[in-house]
């Protein structure tokens, strides 16, 4: 996010985790990871990984450890719930842990996404809906089944 030209994640390079997440997904992120290739310098990100279970875990350390010698420099992020980092994977990283504050502010992260999330030509499209002719947004409420 040094500059607003930089792209955003592509989709293989972020794995969002669930409990419902397979071994084999986090496999094959974490060999798209750790095997090197021409895609460049990628940076990889597992969000939540903290909500994999437990047999998800274990693999997917085990996985890493065989790995992760093919490829000295990749880039793997692991971000998880500060809440749940007794969870198997945060724990077995737990060596590798940087408490993260953002460097930039809030008013910057959000001019850089609206630089990329903006529809170039306003249509009859969903992006209408959205302020600004965002292409994406967030709808809430205080209130559970009001409508949303």
């Amino acid at each position: 996010m040094h500059s607003p030209e930089q792209p955003l994640p592509t989709f293989d390079e972020v794995l969002l985790c669930t409990p419902q997440t397979s071994a084999e997904q986090v496999g094959l992120f974490l060999r798209r990871c750790l095997i090197p290739c021409q895609g460049g310098h990628k940076i990889y990100t597992m969000l939540y990984a903290d909500e994999l279970s437990y047999d998800v875990s274990c693999k997917a350390e085990e996985l890493f450890q065989r790995l992760q010698c093919y490829n000295s420099s990749y880039r793997l992020i692991i971000l998880c719930n500060c809440e749940r980092e007794n969870s198997y994977l945060p724990s077995a990283f737990s060596h590798c842990k940087v408490h993260m504050i953002p460097q930039r502010s809030r008013a910057e992260i959000q001019q850089y996404l609206q630089y990329h999330f903006r529809v170039a030509q306003p249509s009859n499209a969903a992006a209408a809906v959205f302020k600004e002719h965002m292409c994406v947004g967030i709808v809430s409420s205080k209130r559970a089944g009001m409508g949303k």
